[in-house]
Formats: structure tokens, C-alpha cells, sequence
């Protein structure tokens, strides 16, 4: 089930949009259309692949789509009910938890793949959002986005054998009010872990 508040349509997702384009470089491994071996850049598409999710880097986001192919890119997402084009890189706040919950729950990637990329989407390099805010005991796979006016976080809450996606997307101005909007989102986070767990 999907319970959306607040605002409903796209955003301009900003660095969120990494965990799709990782999914379709997996789906490729899968079908044998690429390896996780295969050299982008100066290092392999693994070693690119954890530096876009866990260090959120451009660079190795360019590549994996180039790898994947724009065009491919739309038509992967499309193939998991999501409405995506890399030139305007924009979803709502339920397609990006329709993007998490199929990671989740097996139905998008192999185990051991899978696997792979939630372990990417620990141990980032921002965690001062979602996965501050959480109650003890609660493991948090997510991804943030900070561009010119956009801070979000999407994330997979996980406790005592319940999960849950949690897309968190806000909009400003600039970055100036990004301090405010990081309470906001502390604010939404316990309320949901609160009545969630």
C-alpha cells in the first residue's frame, strides 16, 4: 500500500534517482548484457556502482547511465510502473517507494544483487537525515538528494521483521533552508517509525 501527504507530484529527484539507475545496471548483469567487471572510467562498474549510492558521486552516475543507455534507462523504469526520463530526472515521492520497495522485496533483483546494493545504501556519506531520526534498533537503507533547492531522502525502514519505504521530499528556494527542512524530516521520520513500529 502507498499513503501519500503533502505535495503528490514530481520533483526534480536529484541524487535519489542513483538507486534506479543502479537497478537497471544490475537488471543488465542479470539478463548478460554487462558485467559488474566490465571497466567505466578507470575502475570496474562495481567499484562505480558504490561509489554513486554510497558516496553519491557524479561521475560514476554519468557513467552507469551512459552504461545503461538514457533511452534503456526510461524504458527499465517504465517496466517497474515508474515514469522516468534521465534529461528532466524527476518522480514523485511514490514512484521513488515503488523504486525501494521492489528492491526490498526481491521482485526487481536477484538476492545476491539486491544484497549488494541495500549494502550500498548503508553507511553513506550523509546520514543526518532519515536514518538520524530513527528509533534504536532500526536498520535504515536510503538514499538523499541535495540539489540547488531540493533536500529529500528515500529510505527502507527495517525493524523486528517489518520494512517499510519512506520517501521524504522537500523543496526550497536555495539551500539556505536546508537546516529547517533537516528538522522537518527528523520530525516526519519519528512520527512514522512512531506508528510504524
Amino acid at each position: 500500500e502507498v499513503h501519500e501527504y503533502g505535495v503528490e507530484e514530481a520533483f526534480v529527484a536529484a541524487s535519489t534517482a542513483k538507486v534506479l539507475a543502479a537497478e537497471a545496471y544490475y537488471h543488465l548483469v542479470e539478463t548478460g548484457e554487462a558485467s559488474l567487471d566490465d571497466p567505466l572510467g578507470s575502475y570496474t562498474a562495481e567499484f562505480q556502482l558504490q561509489a554513486m549510492v554510497q558516496q553519491s558521486d557524479n561521475d560514476s552516475w554519468s557513467l552507469i547511465m551512459d552504461a545503461v543507455g538514457h533511452a534503456e534507462l526510461t524504458e527499465y523504469a517504465a517496466s517497474i510502473g515508474v515514469d522516468y526520463a534521465p534529461t528532466s530526472n524527476t518522480l514523485t515521492p511514490a514512484e521513488m517507494a515503488r523504486i525501494l520497495g521492489g528492491l526490498y522485496d526481491g521482485t526487481l533483483l536477484e538476492p545476491a544483487n539486491t544484497a549488494q546494493l541495500l549494502a550500498y545504501m548503508q553507511d553513506t556519506n550523509y546520514e543526518t537525515l532519515i536514518p538520524a531520526a530513527v528509533p534504536a534498533g532500526t536498520t535504515v537503507f536510503h538514499k538523499y538528494g541535495l540539489l540547488d533547492g531540493e533536500l529529500h531522502d528515500a529510505g527502507i525502514l527495517a525493524k523486528d521483521g517489518h520494512a517499510y519505504a519512506l520517501v521524504i521530499y522537500t523543496k526550497g528556494d536555495d539551500l539556505s533552508s536546508v537546516p529547517e527542512r533537516t528538522e522537518v524530516i527528523h520530525q516526519v521520520t519519528a512520527a512514522v517509525a512512531d506508528a510504524l513500529f
